[in-house]
């Protein structure tokens, strides 16, 4: 993206600027494409299937982000929604659907996440979207996996158990990642699984037993705050 440069906007935003906005020639707009930083834009023609701008300047410059990543067993509708939309304010660069021995979410509609968590980016004004995967068993994604990557394991059955930790006492990283469990929790097979690996770190989120959507919220926050790298 530069200055100078003629954009059309066919889908999309198309309606949000169009019947919600009601923007027309003429009226600014800011732009990201998650690699360029942001830009303020001006409309220059409107009509019923597009809308054309013309970038005008860079307002903020495109900054590095941390590698945090979320991965999660489905839940129903409304509450799959907080997550991606919340998890995106919190900065998640990747978010994993994962199916588990209990999950008992069938389909995940992947452009219904990826709407939220790019609703969710315009409203706090970050400019990137989190990549939103495709779900996989829980098995699968673990075969595949990084052993570079820190896995963060929300382990309500530790209860504060010194099996477990709590984010207080990790050392800070910028590439982890947090998996939290479906509604019923983890099966014991899959947390037999989990406890051999040794890119697996259990943590305890304390005594209470929160619901999935929640603890994934709290743990991005305390991961934020407790283990992210401070500039």
């Amino acid at each position: 993206m530069q200055p100078g440069a003629e954009l059309e906007i066919s889908s999309g935003q198309l309606h949000y600027l169009k019947n919600v906005m009601r923007l027309g020639p003429g009226d600014s707009v800011t732009l990201f494409n998650g690699r360029d930083g942001e830009y303020v834009s001006e409309i220059t023609a409107i009509n019923k299937k597009s809308l054309q701008v013309r970038v005008l300047e860079q307002s903020r410059p495109q900054l590095a982000e941390l590698d945090i990543w979320l991965l999660f067993a489905p839940i129903k509708k409304a509450r799959i929604d907080m997550i991606a939309e919340k998890a995106t304010e919190l900065g998640v660069a990747k978010l994993q659907p994962v199916m588990t021995d209990f999950t008992n979410i069938e389909r995940v509609k992947i452009d219904r996440l990826r709407a939220n968590a790019i609703e969710a980016a315009e409203q706090c004004r970050r400019l990137t979207i989190p990549d939103i995967a495709e779900p996989q068993s829980l098995a699968r994604v673990l075969e595949a996996w990084d052993p570079a990557r820190r896995l963060l394991v929300m382990d309500e059955t530790a209860g504060g158990a010194d099996s477990a930790l709590t984010m207080s006492a990790l050392a800070p990283s910028s590439s982890d990642a947090i998996l939290i469990g479906p509604e019923g929790g983890f099966s014991s097979s899959e947390l037999d699984l989990l406890e051999n690996l040794p890119f697996v770190t259990k943590i305890t989120l304390g005594g209470r037993i929160l619901r999935a959507e929640t603890a994934a919220l709290v743990a991005l926050a305390l991961w934020n705050e407790l283990v992210a790298p401070k500039p």
